[in-house]
């Protein structure tokens, strides 16, 4: 019985990974690990400069939004 619980949550947790993915609120964690990979010599932005830097783009750039 604990198996098929197990599974369950699982499942629950890859569903709730995808609707954050498709959401975008791995945005910052992608953004982390790209700026790491790209080599940037500058410190990342932390994550509330991220979010407003962000939410700014989308708010002068509305174009690809679909609300």
């Amino acid at each position: 019985m604990s198996a098929g619980l197990a599974a369950i949550s699982t499942g629950f947790r890859g569903i709730a990974r995808y609707l954050g993915g498709v959401l975008g609120a791995d945005a910052y964690s992608k953004y982390v690990e790209f700026h790491r990979e790209a080599g940037h010599q500058e410190p990342p932005l932390t994550e509330r400069e991220f979010w407003r830097d962000r939410t700014d783009r989308q708010d002068s750039n509305p174009q690809g939004r679909c609300c």
